[in-house]
């Protein structure tokens, strides 16, 4: 072996020794990765350049004492310090892929996902893919659908080319490139169709998931015969908005209470929109029947209108003020002072994510909110402080003057969210009255009512009956019930000063449809269903010149700045020479 080891060294055999060693590493490497299969062939690369490497460490240190020279320590040191960082480096990576950290810091928030979507996707009951059939991928889009894949592992998404896979493009139903699609199970749903000019969209998307997980549908009501807006497409017609219900998973249909006499038991919200002639008083008591019972109203009322709801809005303690809402401040934009706009809201589901937001309503009339027991409001909508609003009693005048004897200072309300517990009675029978006379309460209407039966009443200020309030109609005393025999119930009612807001054109501007959607939303009590989600768009930050000022522009740039440039140039030069 000695002899062997001097003939190696005195032919310096031993230098392509070393560089055969990792050669066969590097080749046991890359054979492993490119075929992904670690068999026989790459282990034996690996394996046999492994060898050769450690017996020519090891004839190093047999021949020149290697390990202690300062060549080699200072070499070790620099192989530690690399692989130190080699593992720092991947460990950096590995946490980065596990554990996203991402900053947006664009004003609007483009980039982020609004807490609407992130909540929704956040608890998905089961898997959920979107399916995007078109070649190009828009980097937008992506970027999207990955902002979503990173709140659930239950969220994927893919690319698919109808032609390179005509059976899945035929099993969606696909007819153009571009369609993007929901699947869920058994259950597939078209989201909308992005080509150029049209990107993927977070409020369709969102909209889309909601109603492909949500297996409940609510139904929503919306009076009609007396004058209110017409639900189909047409001068003042909400039909934006019903489309906007419809998107939101809610089913819409009209309802005429002068032939039904009776709030059908299926409506989560019955819709008031903009009556021009006064209801029924059956017609009236059958709204408050629905409320006693649970129910959620939405009235929108505007001026110089009288729905006969004055009765039913004095349980919950509103007013409908017959003046008229103005706004006369200079940042109206353009509106009019009849068109009050609104940036302040009320701490309430409804609103609590419309910060500064914008919302206008035209020919708005203001509403006063005074505390009744057992009733908790909340105002939604509130106008700018006096003297930019006020409430104007005198409509005919060509010019508006405040009027301290008979105008109203803002801020105004022009919309208010009330909700009121009331405690069902007992399932077991009741006792017979022999008399069907009733006390007088100040929120009871059945004092008008000549008939003997039930008539709807409002829940007094304790959530639970007291003898003074059942027992008087009964001739003998008899204990209330126990609490653990009723139920509890909300009623929910959104009172709101104005329809025009909702129309078609107006409905779709700034936070307008938002107020509306979300108030259903609210209303329907389905606090698991995601509020109204705002379109997110960069703010215009171009600078608008006239012809003066871009000529300034260009002369100052072209010619003073440069100039000035000389001439300190010249003055520096001429006292240094």
């Amino acid at each position: 072996m000695t002899n062997y080891m001097k003939i190696v060294a005195k032919k310096k055999l031993w230098k392509y020794l070393f560089w055969f060693g990792p050669f066969l590493i590097t080749v046991g490497l890359t054979v492993g990765l490119v075929s992904e299969q670690w068999g026989l062939i790459p282990l034996a690369f690996l394996i046999t350049g492994i060898v050769i490497s450690g017996l020519w460490i090891i004839w190093q240190s047999y021949q020149t004492n290697w390990w202690r020279s300062r060549s080699t320590q200072a070499g070790t040191n620099a192989l530690v310090a690399t692989l130190a960082v080699l593992a720092i480096l991947g460990l950096i990576n590995f946490l980065g892929t596990r554990y996203h950290l991402r900053a947006d810091l664009t004003e609007t928030q483009l980039f982020t996902l609004a807490p609407q979507s992130r909540e929704l996707v956040s608890v998905l009951p089961q898997p959920v893919k979107v399916w995007v059939f078109d070649i190009n991928q828009n980097p937008q889009d992506r970027e999207l659908l990955e902002n979503y894949q990173r709140q659930s592992s239950k969220f994927k998404y893919e690319y698919i080319d109808p032609q390179a896979r005509p059976g899945l493009a035929e099993k969606f139903g696909v007819k153009d490139y571009g369609e993007v699609y929901l699947e869920s199970g058994n259950k597939r749903q078209l989201v909308q169709t992005v080509n150029e000019n049209e990107r993927l969209s977070e409020v369709r998307l969102t909209s889309r998931l909601q109603q492909l997980t949500n297996s409940t549908t609510a139904k929503v009501y919306l009076l009609q015969g007396h004058g209110e807006r017409q639900l189909s497409a047409g001068k003042g017609a909400i039909s934006q908005a019903v489309q906007g219900l419809g998107d939101k998973n809610f089913t819409t249909a009209p309802l005429n209470l002068a032939e039904t006499s009776k709030v059908p038991q299926d409506a989560a919200v019955v819709i008031v929109a903009g009556p021009k002639r006064g209801l029924f008083e059956g017609e009236v008591k059958a709204l408050q029947e629905y409320l006693n019972r649970g129910g959620s109203l939405l009235l929108m009322i505007d001026p110089n209108t009288d729905p006969k709801v004055d009765t039913l809005l004095q349980e919950w303690g509103v007013r409908l003020d017959n003046r008229l809402a103005v706004d006369v401040s200079k940042d109206s934009v353009g509106l009019g002072p009849a068109a009050p706009l609104v940036t302040e809201y009320g701490q309430h589901p409804i609103t609590k994510d419309f910060a500064n937001g914008i919302s206008f309503y035209p020919v708005a009339r203001p509403l006063e909110i005074t505390s009744v027991p057992g009733v908790e409001a909340t105002p939604l909508l509130r106008t700018k402080p006096y003297p930019n609003s006020w409430a104007e009693s005198d409509l005919q005048s060509e010019k508006l003057e405040f009027n301290a004897d008979k105008d109203l200072k803002g801020p105004l309300t022009l919309g208010v969210a009330l909700t009121r517990k009331q405690a069902a009675k007992s399932t077991s029978t009741p006792q017979a009255s022999p008399t069907p006379s009733r006390l007088p309460s100040p929120t009871t209407q059945s004092k008008t009512s000549p008939t003997p039966s039930p008539s709807p009443k409002t829940p007094q200020a304790s959530p639970l009956p007291s003898p003074t309030t059942q027992g008087k109609a009964s001739p003998t005393p008899s204990s209330p019930p126990s609490p653990s025999s009723q139920t509890a119930t909300e009623s929910r009612l959104v009172v709101l000063g104005n329809s025009n807001f909702a129309t078609d054109g107006l409905f779709q501007q700034q936070l307008n449809g938002d107020v509306f959607l979300n108030s259903v939303t609210w209303l329907s009590q389905q606090e698991k269903q995601p509020l109204s989600i705002r379109p997110k768009e960069p703010k215009n930050r171009r600078i608008t010149l006239t012809t003066t000022q871009a000529n300034l522009l260009i002369l100052s740039s072209l010619l003073v700045l440069p100039l000035i440039g000389l001439v300190a140039a010249v003055i520096i030069w001429w006292k240094r020479r």
